[in-house]
């Protein structure tokens, strides 16, 4: 039932569950007391219950994380990096079950990038605590260039510097977790694809041989003597060298030199 309120408001007070008619509260047992409100997650969906727990800076490292561990081995150095990321598996046993990046190390013999790997995995681990969307790591990491040039990993993939191989490292274990989406290619797309790979290889038979039919074609004309052979004035054949600083025929043995 609504009140209508005639006079001017002066004061006002909480009403508490123990409040008597009369305006005056009575002091509530310890068991009564209400228990301090949760911290919220700022990063919590709206659209999932209360008590599904999303990434955010104030969930608690477990003693147990799972991890992978992937090598990067550059032309930079004769030693290997070794990039581990270790994730949180979020309500585990239940249909909101998830897997996220927690922390990351870079280990490697080499220690001449000590100081900046170190301050890159610190940095790095503190946005994964964070939560929210962490995947533009990715994109930071992959935009940075080398100015002294990069160079192609192991299957001609184009790195322009190494803390780009870094992100790379993130982004292959970002899908492998479900992130990120797998670059899926569909079926139109993979039977063009094999058609201009068949096309290519064709192709390439073919100049290969025709480059063997020029060759036989050349070895034939010459009787067997060096492609690079010039003409004997003396018996008409293909078959001139430069043999002990003489211009010698290998065919009729004519030479400059006598």
């Amino acid at each position: 039932m609504a009140i209508k309120i005639e006079k001017k408001i002066v004061g006002y007070e909480v009403v508490g569950v123990n409040t008597n008619t009369a305006g005056t509260t009575d002091n509530p047992s310890p068991s009564e007391q209400a228990a301090p409100a949760p911290l919220a997650n700022p990063n919590h969906d709206s659209r999932l219950p209360a008590n599904v727990v999303q990434m955010h800076e104030k969930v608690e490292r477990p003693e147990t994380l799972l991890g992978s561990t992937y090598k990067i081995k550059t032309p930079l150095s004769e030693h290997a990096l070794y990039v581990t990321i270790n994730d949180i598996v979020l309500n585990p046993e239940t249909p909101y079950e998830k897997r996220r990046p927690f922390e990351i190390f870079i280990n490697s013999k080499n220690m001449d990038n000590f100081q900046w790997i170190l301050a890159l995995t610190r940095i790095v681990s503190a946005v994964f605590r964070k939560g929210g969307d962490v995947t533009f790591l990715v994109e930071e990491l992959r935009s940075v260039f080398d100015p002294k040039g990069g160079y192609f990993k192991k299957g001609g993939k184009y790195m322009p510097s190494l803390v780009a191989e870094i992100g790379d490292a993130i982004e292959t274990h970002m899908k492998m977790i479900g992130m990120l989406p797998d670059d899926q290619i569909d079926e139109r797309q993979k039977k063009l694809i094999e058609e201009k790979r068949q096309e290519f290889i064709a192709r390439q038979q073919q100049n290969t041989q025709a480059e063997a039919d020029i060759n036989s074609n050349t070895n034939n004309n010459s009787g067997g003597f060096p492609a690079e052979s010039l003409l004997c004035s003396k018996c008409q054949t293909k078959a001139v060298i430069m043999m002990d600083g003489c211009m010698t025929c290998l065919s009729c043995g004519d030479s400059k030199c006598g």
